[in-house]
């Protein structure tokens, strides 16, 4: 009965890919900084929201993996090839400052969070140690041995869902929150919302998500049926599943500490971290500081590698992870500049919650323009066969447009 379990287990984890890796890195650093302060400011009260986002991150995250598997061409080279180019130049100059400030961003939490573990070195010395591993690695390592990381790395974030355990948590308040929604016109409760769609259902992942189906189907040599749907479907429902799942105990973590003690001032991923000592000991502490780290060392190369896929696309340069550096210089070339140009934000004068913030913002802004694109890509026959969406897909894909365009009306009148 164990080795039979444990054979289902196995298959089970190696059926998941792309959508697990996409959905981990989902929660990154500035994801981590958005929902402490969201738990931080409010307690429980948002946590039913890692309910609602659920469907719509699978809806999204499936259509861009359909698209990338079915015409085996990323995102990008999709609108490319049957939109004008004022649409792809239009895409690529609305993703472009997002992605680099996000960079930016978790190589500063990254780097804030390495220094409170070792004081003794400063945060710009682990930004700069962090980053020069990254680019080794993505630039030197093989596609397959990034992607069996990067998936490796995915159970860091496992760290989120122990700190509840081992810390004072009112349970039956939790799942109050969780299944009895919490509605308020205040501006920040809206705002926190607002942050939290942003963050969950972020742009350039529908970029890497759709190329990295592009790159499993070419390394296997997948021929596209029902299956192999299936199999996607499999992969992304369960990748978002345990994104969110990271997410609510997160915001659960904060929201029965930080909140209950009064501390509501959390704007980084190290001043949440640092909250956490005094009140959930040293355990919870180190827990929260190591999941930083690893998340970031997985989201900082799909960021990286979602423009990329966007550049080498747009025009037309070789692409993929599965290249060594000579063969596709452009794609390789844009990667390394991204992170050296995230490293330099975060080395300049602008803040991480700064940045963080006008992140959130131009996210919010591209997001409903694009998920309007993913659809109308996934109705038209032309591109997609036999594979378009279904009634199901356009209702929950049509939701979600309609959720992304309310969180952005709500950010112009309210945020800004």
């Amino acid at each position: 009965m164990v080795k039979r379990r444990s054979n289902i287990i196995k298959r089970f984890w190696k059926r998941l890919g792309p959508g697990l890796v996409t959905g981990a890195s989902d929660d990154d650093p500035s994801g981590i900084a958005t929902y402490s302060q969201a738990g931080a400011v409010h307690g429980t009260q948002l946590l039913w929201t890692a309910v609602v986002t659920y469907p719509l991150m699978v809806a999204v995250q499936e259509m861009c993996a359909r698209i990338g598997i079915v015409t085996g061409r990323g995102l990008m080279g999709v609108i490319r090839e049957h939109y004008p180019q004022w649409l792809v130049r239009l895409v690529l100059l609305a993703s472009l400052p997002p992605i680099l400030l996000n960079i930016g961003a978790n190589i500063a939490g990254m780097g804030a969070v390495g220094n409170l573990l070792v004081p003794r070195v400063p945060a710009w010395g682990f930004s700069i140690l962090f980053t020069a591993l990254l680019l080794y690695a993505t630039v030197v390592w093989t596609y397959r041995r990034i992607a069996t990381v990067m998936k490796w790395l995915c159970l860091i974030l496992f760290c989120y869902v122990i700190i509840p355990f081992i810390t004072d948590t009112d349970w039956t308040a939790a799942l109050i929150d969780t299944f009895r929604p919490t509605l308020s016109t205040d501006a920040a409760f809206l705002l926190a919302v607002v942050g939290i769609l942003g963050t969950t259902i972020s742009p350039y992942l529908f970029f890497w998500q759709a190329s990295m189906e592009v790159e499993e189907r070419n390394q296997r040599g997948l021929v596209v049926d029902r299956k192999v749907i299936g199999a996607m479907e499999t992969d992304v429902r369960s990748g978002m599943l345990f994104s969110n799942l990271v997410f609510y105990f997160i915001v659960l973590t904060c929201g029965m500490v930080l909140h209950k003690a009064g501390v509501t001032g959390i704007s980084t991923v190290a001043e949440a971290a640092e909250a956490l000592r005094p009140l959930a000991g040293d355990s919870a502490h180190l827990l929260f500081a190591v999941g930083v780290i690893g998340t970031g060392f997985l989201a900082i190369p799909v960021l990286g590698g979602a423009l990329s896929y966007m550049m080498a696309e747009m025009f037309d340069w070789p692409e993929g992870l599965d290249k060594k550096f000579h063969e596709a210089p452009g794609f390789y070339g844009t990667l390394v500049l991204s992170l050296i140009v995230g490293l330099g934000i975060h080395l300049s004068d602008v803040a991480p919650f700064q940045a963080l913030l006008w992140t959130a913002v131009l996210y919010g802004l591209t997001a409903p323009v694009l998920i309007a694109i993913i659809l109308r890509i996934c109705n038209d026959r032309r591109i997609m066969g036999d594979y378009v969406n279904g009634p199901w897909q356009n209702f929950w894909g049509g939701l979600t447009l309609l959720c992304m365009t309310a969180a952005a009306i709500a950010l112009l009148v309210v945020g800004l």
